[in-house]
């Protein structure tokens, strides 16, 4: 197994103060995502990485953290290896993922997603 490549809370918040150009991925589920999530990340839930890599992240040389809740399962890692394993060459996970920048007070994203109630018949 390859080893993966971390990237610091302090780190990140850096890249994304300058404002570099690189790819943000929360790996969690959909409703995980949409409560909150890193300024700027996008959604790929564990299991789908091979799937929607392929659509989001089509350059396989741009620079790419991957994050998850924090847990000890670590899904960022195991996502991180498989886009390493698919040919992404610059893949590093933030470990400590979104419980560590929460805890810090560090800003969220949320999306509101607005439940339709089904009209009686």
């Amino acid at each position: 197994m390859n080893t993966v490549e971390t990237i610091s809370r302090d780190e990140l918040t850096e890249k994304i103060a300058r404002h570099d150009h690189f790819r943000l991925v929360e790996v969690s589920t959909e409703a995980e995502y949409h409560h909150a999530h890193l300024p700027g990340a996008i959604n790929m839930p564990p299991g789908q990485i091979a799937r929607l890599a392929l659509k989001r992240l089509r350059d396989r040389n741009a620079d790419i953290v991957v994050y998850s809740d924090g847990s000890e399962t670590h899904p960022s890692e195991e996502a991180a290896r498989e886009l390493a394993e698919r040919g992404y060459t610059h893949v590093r996970d933030y470990a400590a993922g979104k419980e560590d920048w929460i805890e810090t007070g560090l800003p969220v994203e949320t999306d509101e997603i607005k439940m339709v109630e089904e009209e009686e018949v």
